[in-house]
């Protein structure tokens, strides 16, 4: 009998690092993820406990360090997940800005949105084959991986791992209890002030301060809103999205993220395959994998900003938990050129995006 299985009979937890190593050892094809989800403890805690030092080091997590040591490394995976979704983007960590709250890649190819509170643990992991850096919540949970690639620089690694190495090379790490998903929060009695407010957006990133001043979040704010701000569709919407933007080479920005990082795609899709539960991106440079039965809501949002209307597609989970945004990109230059757009227009350059937007509105209205 596996240890694995033993723990599925007797709902005893895995605690202890040694216990944790001869588990992995029994399941070497296992995902980290899935296997620490059976055991019964986090990820970083099973990262953590193959710490020796060598094949497994813990390195410093803060992104001021990181983030230029990654840099060196040249081409790589940058890996951003959440329950339902993982993003997968190859390229080079370029154009760091770093922030006490925020902070960002803005690279053509590799895009994030960092909150460096959450980058508690970091691992840098060698078997001689593979190569990552992986970091984690104070929960134990993913922020965010960088896989090398063919191309990536193996002797910046080694660098990196030499540079950022912790004194603190123990086998253990101590974790929080992992936060709630907010649900759905609404407050109808504000509903006149939240679509009042709302039309006088000048950004999308405005949005999330409007709903925390009216003692609401993103969901419940979508809930009550109503046309033109918020139209619900089916769940099967968002495949749709993917399928139709494929099809009609439509340039769009695809947004997962969790509480710690958030990882964009911006450009045209080409592959999307449905494999069992999942609805898969295939793309060179770019994959997406979406549990396409975990989303629960869908919704069309309309906000407006200087430049002209933004239009998303907006998944959600069962728990209220965001799974991903969908949004047209703009084309270069168009920014400049819509000084005196029109507001209640699409965004310069999205026209593709918002044709399709509205033919789903107009076929999968929940």
């Amino acid at each position: 009998m596996s240890l694995v299985q033993a723990e599925s009979q007797t709902e005893s937890r895995f605690d202890s690092p040694a216990s944790l190593r001869a588990a992995k050892a029994e399941n070497p094809k296992s995902r980290a993820r899935d296997l620490a989800a059976t055991l019964g403890v986090s990820e970083g805690e099973l990262v953590a406990a193959m710490v020796d030092g060598d094949s497994v080091v813990r390195i410093d997590p803060s992104l001021d360090r990181l983030i230029p040591a990654l840099k060196t490394l040249g081409p790589v995976m940058a890996l951003t997940r959440n329950e339902s979704c993982v993003h997968e983007k190859d390229g080079p960590y370029l154009d760091y800005h770093s922030g006490q709250h925020a902070s960002m890649v803005l690279g053509p190819d590799i895009d994030l949105r960092m909150f460096p509170r959450h980058w508690v643990h970091a691992f840098a992991l060698d078997d001689g084959e593979k190569r990552s850096v992986q970091v984690f919540d104070a929960a134990g949970d993913a922020i965010h991986k960088v896989h090398l690639r063919p191309a990536s620089d193996v002797a910046a690694f080694t660098a990196l791992v030499s540079d950022l190495r912790l004194d603190d090379q123990s086998d253990r790490i101590e974790t929080a209890p992992r936060a709630p998903v907010e649900a759905a929060k609404s407050n109808p009695d504000k509903l006149d002030v939240l679509r009042a407010e709302w039309d006088k957006l000048t950004d999308t990133h405005q949005f999330l301060r409007l709903t925390s001043k009216l003692k609401m979040n993103r969901l419940g704010a979508y809930r009550i809103a109503g046309e033109p701000y918020a139209v619900a569709l089916q769940p099967a919407a968002v495949a749709e999205t993917l399928r139709r933007c494929a099809e009609g080479a439509v340039p769009v920005m695809i947004f997962v993220g969790n509480a710690g990082c958030i990882q964009i795609h911006g450009g045209t899709i080409h592959r999307v395959e449905p494999m069992g539960p999942w609805i898969n991106v295939l793309d060179p440079g770019f994959n997406l994998h979406l549990r396409d039965d975990h989303i629960a809501e869908v919704w069309l949002v309309s906000k407006p900003t200087r430049h002209g209307m933004a239009v998303s597609i907006e998944a959600f989970d069962a728990k209220g938990g965001l799974i991903l945004q969908i949004f047209g990109q703009r084309a270069p230059g168009s920014e400049q050129a819509a000084d005196a757009a029109d507001t209640k227009a699409p965004l310069p350059g999205t026209e593709g995006w918002f044709a399709v937007t509205q033919t789903l509105r107009e076929t999968m209205g929940a």
